[in-house]
C-alpha cells in the first residue's frame, strides 16, 4: 500500500471497518482529508467531480453508522460515489478512472463487494434497494438497505413507483434524498433540527407503532391522530408527499453537518419500516470554483486545482453530431410550425439548447421520464403535431415504441 503523506487519517482507511474504528471527533478531519484527496485525484484523472464533493460527509457518516458491506448502499446514477470508492479500498487507484483496466467511473458489482448495485442511469436506486430488502427479509437476514438518490433523479417516475410499493408492504428500507440544488426546500433552522431528533428516535417510532395498533380498532380516532401528526409535521417539514406514500419522513437537515448526520442515521438504523431522510448539500462543496459553477465542474478533464478555471480544449473545425442535429431541428422547425422538441432532462446533451431558445413554446423538458416523453410525443402526434424526442441512446429503457435521436 502506498502512503499518502498529506492524509494521515485517510492512510488508516483501507475499508469501511477502519472508518468505524475512529471516534466521532475524528470524522470531521477525515471528511476534510477525503475532500482534499478527491480534488487531488480528479485533477489528475478527470471525472465526475462536483457531485462527489457534495457527498463527502454523507459518505463518511454512512460507512461509520452502517455495517457495510453486510448493510448495503445503493447510489443512484453513481456520479456522487467517488468518495465511497475512496473509503472502500480503491483510494490508490482513483487516478486510473477513465483508463483501460482502471477504476470504473460508476459503482460496479464486479469491482467491489461494497458496490451493491451497478448503476449509470438515474431513478433506479429505490427499486433496487427495495428488491434487495425484500429478498434479504425472505432469507431471514437482518440487513439494512439504503438508497441514496438526488433531487434530479427523484423526478423520475420509477422512484415514486418504488416508494409506493415500499410503503404498501411496509418494507424495511431507508431512502436518503440528497437535495444538492435546494430545489425542494432548504433546512428551516433550530426547530427543524430539534424535531428531527425527536421524530427519528426509537422511542418516538415505538410509541407511534403501539398507538397505531391500539387505535386500529377505532378507525376514526386513528385517522384523526394520523392527520394531526401529519399536519404538525407539515407545518415545519415538507414531507407530506413521502408520508402519504407510507414513509416516515425526517428532515431536511444539513448534509454537511456530521454532528447532525451521524446521530440521525443511528436513530434511523434502530427503527424499521420505510424511512425517508432528506438532507440538503451543496454541490461542489469545499472547492470554490465548483461551488460557484457546479454544472461546469460536474464532469471535468484533468485540471490544475490551484487555478479558478478549467482548461479549454481547442475548438474542433468540425461540428459535433449533436450540433448538426440541433441546427437541423431548428431549420425544420422554421419551415413547419407543427414540429415540437421533447427531451427528458437532456437539453445540453441532446442538442436542444438552440431549439429551446428559439422555440420555447414548442420545447418540452419532461425531467427524467423517458416513458412519459415518448408517450407524450405519441399523444401530440395523434393531434397532428410532429414531435421529436431527443435523448441519450443509452437512456430509453422499456419505453416501447418511439422515435428518438441517440447522441
Amino acid at each position: 500500500m502506498n502512503t499518502l503523506p498529506d492524509y494521515p487519517l485517510l492512510n488508516q482507511i483501507n475499508s469501511p471497518a477502519d472508518v468505524r474504528k475512529l471516534n466521532k471527533a475524528q470524522l470531521k478531519p477525515l471528511a476534510k482529508e477525503l475532500r482534499e484527496y478527491l480534488t487531488h485525484t480528479v485533477s489528475i484523472s478527470g471525472g465526475h467531480f462536483s457531485a462527489g464533493l457534495g457527498t463527502v460527509e454523507l459518505t463518511v457518516a454512512l460507512h461509520y453508522v452502517f455495517d457495510t458491506p453486510s448493510d448495503q448502499l445503493v447510489w443512484d446514477v453513481g456520479h456522487q460515489a467517488y468518495p465511497h470508492k475512496i473509503l472502500t479500498g480503491r483510494k490508490e487507484r482513483m487516478t486510473t478512472i477513465r483508463t483501460r483496466g482502471g477504476v470504473s467511473a460508476f459503482p460496479s458489482r464486479a469491482e467491489s463487494e461494497y458496490d451493491a448495485f451497478g448503476v449509470g442511469h438515474s431513478s433506479t436506486s429505490i427499486s433496487a434497494a427495495l428488491g434487495m430488502a425484500i429478498a434479504s427479509e425472505l432469507k431471514g437476514e437482518d440487513k439494512q438497505m439504503v438508497a441514496i438518490i438526488g433531487d434530479g433523479s427523484i423526478t423520475g417516475g420509477m422512484a415514486y413507483e418504488a416508494m409506493n410499493h415500499a410503503g404498501a408492504i411496509d418494507a424495511n428500507l431507508l431512502v436518503i434524498l440528497n437535495d444538492n440544488d435546494m430545489s425542494i426546500s432548504p433546512p428551516v433552522g433550530a426547530m427543524n433540527n430539534y424535531l428531527t431528533k425527536i421524530l427519528s428516535s426509537k422511542f418516538y417510532s415505538s410509541m407511534r407503532e403501539e398507538s397505531k395498533k391500539a387505535l386500529s380498532k377505532m378507525p376514526s380516532v386513528w385517522e384523526l391522530a394520523r392527520r394531526t401528526e401529519e399536519h404538525m409535521k407539515g407545518m415545519i417539514v415538507p414531507g407530506t408527499l413521502f408520508e402519504e406514500l407510507g414513509f416516515n419522513y425526517i428532515g431536511p437537515i444539513d448534509g454537511h453537518d456530521l454532528d447532525m448526520l451521524v446521530p440521525t442515521l443511528e436513530n434511523l438504523k434502530a427503527i424499521s419500516g420505510p424511512r425517508f431522510l432528506h438532507i440538503v448539500t451543496k454541490k461542489g462543496k469545499g472547492y470554490p470554483p465548483a461551488e460557484k459553477d457546479p454544472l461546469a465542474y460536474h464532469g471535468v478533464p484533468a485540471f490544475d486545482p490551484s487555478k479558478d478555471s478549467l482548461p479549454k480544449s481547442a475548438p474542433s473545425p468540425h461540428p459535433t453530431y449533436t450540433e448538426v442535429f440541433g441546427n437541423w431541428l431548428c431549420d425544420m422547425a422554421a419551415q413547419d410550425e407543427r414540429l415540437l422538441g421533447i427531451t427528458p432532462a437532456m437539453r445540453e446533451g441532446s442538442g436542444l439548447v438552440k431549439f429551446s431558445e428559439q422555440y420555447p413554446k414548442r420545447y418540452f423538458d419532461v425531467a427524467i421520464a423517458e416513458q412519459h416523453a415518448v408517450t407524450l410525443a405519441a399523444g401530440q402526434a395523434c393531434q397532428g403535431a410532429k414531435p421529436v424526442v431527443a435523448t441519450k441512446s443509452g437512456c430509453p429503457v422499456c419505453i416501447g415504441q418511439g422515435r428518438f435521436s441517440g447522441s
